[in-house]
């Protein structure tokens, strides 16, 4: 097969910067500051508040409104009455900006946009999902548009838009892990971030794995991704029509355990359909009527050479083919060295393996065997564009580049032919 790498190279940035909650969580911390602010006259108190504006409002926007929403949070500790602008300068105070990409930016996956209006023939408008890991490790999720031409190449919004974490409107339920985000309609896409918001996902919402769903379900945008508070993981659902407005929703169940859980696009003889990997070995299959609570699953492929011998798991969504449903693959061999595989499931029963590819199609070469974790390719999504299986990669965690492969090569070397 014939591999073609792009050019193209997305790195961490470290002034991707989200205005957050500065939490010192307690009285002795906030009164000093309070009672300084109080003690400033009104005309000193509006100096110091522009200044802030000033050398911080090119990076934010809506600066003001996220000030007063952290005076909200401090203020049944504050005795003072305080005015309209020393309010807001107190929520300056008990606010800061958190690099999101600060330590690694990797793990990508890839969807059609919803709006497909306005473009040539043979033209894709993409949306680009992206695991962003700052400060402390903890992980959120980024988004980035893009366009293939109708001759497979390739053009990114790369404009650094400020970013915005969206309004969260909380859902009573178990454990508090539901809730919903939005974003003015006028945010652009760039400038959305996906970041924790409650206990089970506190230290990161990490590797979401979109599909565009076909079939009788209210949300088109199904995505996976695995919740970690810094001791458990949980895999948990996000759902959207637009990109605007999201649904993070608990899954359950005895199989809903571990990472790297992936939606099949379309359901399978009624059922919902997931690649998992329960266990933290192998490839499991399992179906549901719910799409929230996951019981049962089966083996699906056990690890039997070399490069594979550790550790196998997908790499986002099977892809429907004539000749069956196809599933890109990650496997881990000596020196943790992370290979990029596929295999072919039958489409009416994808328990079972019509093929597997006996050696891996791509490996870090040397430009990409070296970052923050080195000697791995990892994906969380492929998409296919006209003949074309296009799939974007991380590169070590240090950066994102996109391969493309004509999927009849693919089927014919799985097959033999």
């Amino acid at each position: 097969m014939i591999i073609h790498r792009s050019p193209f190279r997305l790195y961490a940035d470290p002034t991707r910067v989200l205005l957050r909650f500065l939490n010192f969580g307690h009285k002795d911390r906030i009164d000093p500051v309070a009672a300084c602010i109080d003690s400033l006259s009104e005309t000193e108190a509006e100096r110091q508040l522009q200044g802030i504006l000033q050398d911080f409002s090119q990076r934010h926007t809506r600066m003001e409104e996220v000030f007063e929403l952290h005076y909200y949070r401090v203020a049944d500790m504050v005795a003072q009455d305080l005015s309209p602008i020393k309010k807001l300068l107190l929520g300056a105070y008990f606010t800061h900006e958190y690099s999101v990409q600060a330590a690694a930016l990797f793990n990508p996956s890839l969807v059609q946009h919803p709006d497909q209006s306005g473009l040539p023939e043979g033209d894709t408008r993409i949306i680009m999902s992206l695991r962003a890991t700052g400060e402390g490790h903890i992980s959120s999720l980024a988004f980035m548009e893009g366009l293939i031409r109708a001759d497979g190449s390739l053009d990114w919004d790369t404009q650094k838009h400020p970013l915005q974490s969206g309004t969260i409107i909380r859902k009573p339920a178990l454990e508090d892990t539901d809730y919903d985000v939005s974003f003015d309609k006028g945010t652009p896409l760039s400038g959305r971030m996906l970041f924790p918001h409650t206990s089970v996902e506190s230290n990161g919402m990490e590797d979401v794995r979109f599909v565009r769903f076909e079939g009788d379900t209210d949300k088109k945008y199904l995505g996976t991704y695995t919740a970690y508070n810094g001791r458990a993981i949980r895999p948990q659902w996000i759902e959207t029509d637009d990109f605007i407005h999201f649904s993070v929703k608990t899954m359950t169940g005895q199989a809903a355990s571990d990472k790297g859980m992936a939606l099949f696009p379309a359901k399978i003889k009624g059922k919902y359909a997931m690649i998992g990997r329960q266990g933290g070995r192998e490839l499991s299959i399992m179906y549901a009527d719910n799409r929230y609570h996951w019981d049962n699953y089966q083996a699906l492929q056990v690890p039997s050479r070399h490069w594979e011998m550790l550790q196998m798991g997908n790499c986002g969504s099977p892809v429907r083919t004539p000749e069956g449903w196809l599933l890109l693959t990650h496997a881990v061999g000596a020196m943790r060295k992370y290979v990029l595989s596929m295999s072919l499931l039958d489409l009416d029963d994808p328990s079972k393996v019509i093929a597997s590819l006996d050696e891996p199609f791509m490996h870090p070469n040397e430009e990409e065997r070296e970052g923050y974790v080195p000697n791995v390719l990892y994906t969380c999504g492929m998409m296919v564009h006209q003949d074309n299986l296009v799939i974007p990669y991380a590169m070590s965690d240090r950066a994102i580049s996109v391969a493309q492969v004509d999927i009849n090569e693919v089927l014919s070397t799985l097959l033999k032919k």
